[in-house]
This record gives structure tokens, C-alpha cells and sequence, in this order.
């Protein structure tokens, strides 16, 4: 039971139904009442204008009371009373008694609803009106028998419409609640069937443009933004294999040979080839845990900082380790909120990048540009073809495969680069430095135009 009624199909037609029911009942119980309001307004109507007839005829033309002609009215009785209240003319069969009235003729007459026996066995409602006609005083009487048997009559009729209407509204509202959720129940039997091997599927998407029709297209780019993710992943682990598998083999291959013919190499070879092959497995260790983190698309920890300071250390760095003259005569304030971390490794992938492949210097440039900071590194290499400049911002993608590999390089540098970029809001473009190398335009917001942001 409880499991049924969870279901909104159910529920909605139960509400509609109750709200309708409610609705209903208050509606008929007003419908009657104004009925027999209106029945019993009209029957007064007539009433007091016979009341005003038979004044009328004893005031102003002179007829005595005694010498009235009363026609005889279905359900409507006259008599008229003297000053003592005893009746003095009547009307065929009225009953014996009149209504009582005031009999003092400064009190004013109202209107009264009071009841008189017909005879021992029926008690019957009656409407009176009474007009004052000199010391006379006319009483007419006016069943109100009609009046309640009309209400009883719609009452009756009611009984049976207002179930009726409960009835076809609940399945109006069923058929129109079970077309309404038809979408929503091909959309959850389609994703049920998605897994990660079928990623590739998509849920229906109806045509209409209402909430169900945004749920599907939402769900769907959802799907995408999955499958993009999952074969993301994939590639990352089959290409993360491929490049750990290198050293790793060397590494072993270099043992191996040292251990089944001692005399082939030296221990200072040995140990050469396995420093050389563990800085490299360590340095791809440490790039594919940084390129997790930007994947995370958490939200870096961010403060203001001076991005030049960063930059003239790092430079500092690469001058120590190379033979390359890295120039920073063009370095300026650049002041943005970041990741002190996440955009030291940024700076230090682009110069590193820029060392690998330069000729002999390597230039670097930090400047204001209105609300953004833009760092600059190029250097005096072979560059980047225009076809390749995406391309290269990929994982794993070397344009020299043999000679990446000598000098150390991944793939992974650029790829750590553009995730910090990404993740400080900023942009990253490729183009030809002055010498005819590669050049990395980086453009951050400012620390005043993040706050804005």
C-alpha cells in the first residue's frame, strides 16, 4: 500500500480528486442555499404585493373587510384582522388560525416565518407578510412547502452529480498524468540500462519544450560530458601504462644484463641508467598526479599574490639547471588571486617547455592589460607549427616523439599547464615569438577583476 502510494500518478489524482470533492460539496451546499434563497425572496415578492392589493382595497377604495372577495391561490392564504387581532375576512381554504402579528399598531410589522397545523397529521412552513390598512390589519400566508422540496430536489440530484464529477475528474486526471509521465518512465527505463560500457547511449528526448523535455536534454549532455570523461580516463591510463612501462623495462633489461654477464657494464653504468630511468618515472609520477588534480575541477585555494615574484624565481631556477639564457628584463607587477602551488607549476612547465627546445635564450614578460595580467614566455627554437598548437595542449602528444623522449619531455607538461589556466579562469594561446620560436601568451584576471567575478 505504501509502496503505491508512492507513486506521483497516484497521488496527484488522489489530491485532485480530494481538492475537487471539497470544492464540490461547498459549491452544492452554496448552489442550494441560493436556491432556496432565491425561492423564498420570490415567494415574498408576491406575497407583500398581495398584502399591498388588499390594503389597498380597504384603505383608499372604502371596501369593508367583510364585503372583500378573496380569490381563492394555490398555497398562498389572506386574512384580515381588526384591531383585536380577530379575523374578519379570510380566504377559501385558509387555515383557521392566522399567523401571529403585533397587534400594537405603533410596533412595526416584519416579515415572519413561523408554522401552522393544517390538520392533526401535517405540519406545514409558512412565509407571512403582513400590511397595516388603517386599524385593519392584512396577514397573507405563503407556503413555503415548494421552496423546500425544489432543495430537496437539487439536493438529490447533487448526491449523484457530485460523485460523478469527482469520478471523471480523477480519471481525466489519471489519463492525463500517465501521458504526462509516459517520458519520464522511457527516459528512467533507458537509464537503467546504461552502463559504463554504453556510455554511448542517450535517453529519449520528447519534443514538447516543457520540464520533462529539459530533464532528457539535461541528462543527455550529462551522458556526454561522461562518456568524454570515461574515454578521457581510458586514454590517460593506456598512454600513463605505455610511458611508465618504458623506464620501468629499462630499467630491468639494465639488471637483467648486469646480472647474467657481470662483465658487460659497471656498477657506475648500473646505477647510472637506473637514476636516470627512476627521475624520469618519478617526473611522470608526479605530472599524472598533477593532471588528477586539475581534473578534480575543485576549486583552487586562492589569495593574492604577485605573479612576478613567481616568475623571477622560477627563472632563477631554470638558469641554475641550464645553459640557456633565460631574459626577464621585461617583467613587470602582475598582481592576480591564485593558487601559489598550482600557478609556481604553471610557470615552471612553460619555462621548462621553453629550456627543452630553445637555441640559446629563452624571453619572459609579465604585464597589466586593463583587468587581466598576462605572462608571456618564448623562446628561440624551432616553434610550433599552426596545424599542431591545439594539438600540443593534449596529453601525451609529442610533435618529435624520439627526440622528446631524450630530452626528458612526457607529453604531460602543457597538458598541467592549460588544467591551471582552465582552472584560474584564465586563457592560454600559442603563436611565433620575436626570434621565431614558440611563444605562450597566459591571460589571468586581476586580483580587482576576480573579486568582481
Amino acid at each position: 500500500m505504501g509502496r503505491w502510494f508512492d507513486s506521483v500518478r497516484v497521488r496527484t489524482t488522489l489530491a485532485v480528486v480530494a481538492i475537487t470533492g471539497v470544492a464540490a460539496v461547498l459549491g452544492a451546499w452554496a448552489l442550494v442555499a441560493s436556491l432556496g434563497s432565491s425561492l423564498t425572496e420570490g415567494l415574498l415578492d408576491v406575497a407583500e404585493s398581495r398584502a399591498d392589493e388588499v390594503a389597498e382595497m380597504i384603505e383608499e377604495r372604502g371596501i369593508a373587510p367583510a364585503d372583500l372577495v378573496l380569490p381563492e391561490e394555490e398555497d398562498r392564504y389572506v386574512h384580515v384582522l381588526d384591531a383585536e387581532g380577530e379575523v374578519v375576512a379570510a380566504s377559501r381554504e385558509a387555515p383557521r388560525l392566522p399567523p401571529q402579528v403585533p397587534a400594537d399598531e405603533d410596533e412595526p410589522l416584519t416579515d415572519v416565518t413561523g408554522r401552522e397545523s393544517r390538520d392533526d397529521d401535517e405540519t406545514e412552513l409558512f412565509d407571512v407578510v403582513a400590511e397595516r390598512a388603517g386599524s385593519w390589519t392584512v396577514v397573507v400566508s405563503q407556503e413555503s412547502t415548494e421552496v423546500s422540496d425544489s432543495e430537496e430536489a437539487l439536493t438529490a440530484s447533487l448526491y449523484v452529480a457530485v460523485p460523478v464529477v469527482m469520478l471523471a475528474v480523477g480519471l481525466a486526471t489519471w489519463a492525463v498524468v500517465g501521458r504526462a509521465l509516459a517520458p519520464v518512465a522511457a527516459i528512467r527505463a533507458e537509464a537503467d540500462r546504461i552502463t559504463a560500457t554504453r556510455l554511448d547511449s542517450r535517453v529519449p528526448q520528447p519534443s514538447s519544450r516543457d520540464e520533462v523535455s529539459e530533464l532528457a536534454r539535461t541528462m543527455n549532455a550529462m551522458l556526454e560530458r561522461l562518456e568524454q570523461a570515461y574515454d578521457r580516463q581510458r586514454r590517460l591510463v593506456s598512454d600513463a601504462s605505455h610511458e611508465l612501462r618504458s623506464p620501468a623495462t629499462a630499467i630491468r633489461q639494465h639488471a637483467e644484463i648486469a646480472l647474467s654477464h657481470p662483465g658487460s657494464t659497471s656498477v657506475d653504468d648500473l646505477a647510472r641508467t637506473t637514476l636516470n630511468e627512476g627521475r624520469r618515472l618519478e617526473q611522470l609520477v608526479e605530472q599524472l598526479l598533477w593532471l588528477a588534480r586539475t581534473d578534480e575541477d575543485a576549486a583552487p585555494r586562492l589569495q593574492p599574490l604577485d605573479l612576478d615574484d613567481l616568475v623571477l624565481e622560477e627563472a632563477a631556477r631554470a638558469r641554475a639547471t641550464s645553459s640557456v639564457t633565460v631574459d626577464t628584463s621585461l617583467v613587470s607587477g602582475g598582481q592576480v588571486d591564485g593558487d601559489a602551488q598550482m600557478l609556481r607549476r604553471m610557470v615552471a612547465n612553460l619555462l621548462d617547455n621553453a629550456v627543452r627546445y630553445a637555441a640559446t635564450t629563452v624571453w619572459v614578460a609579465v604585464s597589466e592589460r586593463g583587468d587581466e595580467v598576462v605572462l608571456r614566455v618564448g623562446d628561440d627554437g624551432p616553434g610550433i607549427p599552426a596545424a599542431d598548437r591545439e594539438r600540443v595542449l593534449e596529453r601525451f602528444v609529442r610533435l618529435d616523439e624520439a627526440r622528446s623522449r631524450d630530452r626528458g619531455g612526457a607529453g604531460l607538461g602543457l597538458a598541467i599547464v592549460t588544467g591551471i589556466v582552465r582552472t584560474h579562469a584564465g586563457s592560454l594561446q600559442i603563436g611565433t615569438s620575436q626570434a621565431g620560436g614558440a611563444q605562450f601568451d597566459v591571460v589571468l584576471p586581476t586580483t580587482r577583476s576576480a573579486a568582481q567575478l
